[in-house]
């Protein structure tokens, strides 16, 4: 397996612009999840286009069964940590269950503290037709957003499940008829979800702005994945489109077993990991202590000099 060192980011900001120019010249386009300060750092060290502080975080970091539990303090609270992290990269913040789908206003008011409170560059959320209201006016308040088709976690119930998505005639064409709304509504970019290879490919070429694959083939203009999922960090299950980079659940657990076992045999810490004090010092504390144990007084069960 070859090797790629990381190094820090050179040149300037991820921008829209950018993410343009490399479908024009196709160039693919990099994404990966992170949901915290030092994953952000190493992403944007390692050369990421973009980051997603995706919804995803509700089951890889904070354990729920799918995303709907997630609310927008969590997000935002992610997000932070994420841009604090990531100076390069373009952050996308990922919009929560019942964020954007009660009215437009909610929509609105919730894609704006993305950008204000939480520092991210644009905001994703899930639907086609049906969201176009929210996303028109989120857009025209100024910020950004990515669409998002296929399998629609937030809808996962509605869906029968995570399966694949648009592999009907019908299913299908509706998603390309969706994400020529979404183009037209003003999107910049799309996320398609665990589709068809031949439909993202067929999506890819008839819209202008980059599709971004999860699940949906070498058609893309680029793609992403959830990165726990990627460095073998969640151990529940592994959707069959993500190629495991590492497994670093079992390397925390071997670590975590070989520290319990050095702490209960005694041989952490040892020496090159403790602190010690000056001889001198050591000698005057001991006899200063040696002081105090003569003038103890028991009646009182307090040292007399202290009286």
């Amino acid at each position: 397996m070859s090797t790629i060192p990381a190094s820090p980011q050179s040149g300037g900001k991820i921008s829209i612009k950018t993410l343009h120019s490399k479908k024009l010249r196709g160039e693919p386009i990099t994404f990966l999840t992170a949901y915290d300060f030092p994953t952000a750092v190493a992403l944007d060290r390692s050369g990421i286009d973009g980051i997603l502080v995706g919804d995803s975080l509700g089951m890889v970091v904070l354990g729920y069964e799918n995303t709907l539990p997630v609310t927008m303090q969590e997000m935002l609270h992610h997000c932070r940590a994420v841009a604090r992290g990531a100076s390069h990269a373009h952050l996308v913040g990922d919009m929560p269950f019942m964020s954007y789908q009660a009215s437009t206003a909610t929509a609105l008011r919730n894609a704006g503290m993305f950008l204000q409170k939480g520092g991210m560059d644009a905001v994703k959320l899930e639907g086609g037709r049906d969201r176009v209201h929210a996303i028109k006016a989120i857009i025209a308040a100024g910020i950004p957003v990515m669409g998002h088709l296929g399998l629609t976690p937030q809808s996962v119930h509605q869906l029968g499940g995570w399966k694949v998505q648009g592999k009907s005639t019908e299913a299908a064409r509706t998603l390309i008829e969706d994400a020529l709304i979404l183009e037209d509504a003003g999107c910049y970019a799309l996320v398609l979800e665990s589709i068809p290879t031949e439909v993202a490919q067929l999506i890819s070429k008839r819209i202008t702005i980059p599709v971004i694959g999860i699940g949906a083939g070498m058609g893309c203009d680029g793609q992403i994945l959830v990165t726990h999922d990627l460095l073998g960090l969640f151990d529940r299950f592994t959707p069959s489109f993500v190629k495991k980079y590492a497994d670093l659940f079992s390397e925390m657990e071997r670590a975590f077993q070989e520290y319990i076992a050095d702490v209960k045999e005694r041989r952490f810490p040892s020496a090159e990991h403790a602190n010690s004090m000056d001889p001198q010092e050591l000698r005057d504390l001991i006899r200063e202590i040696e002081a105090l144990e003569d003038e103890f007084n028991p009646d009182d069960n307090l040292p007399t000099r202290f009286n």
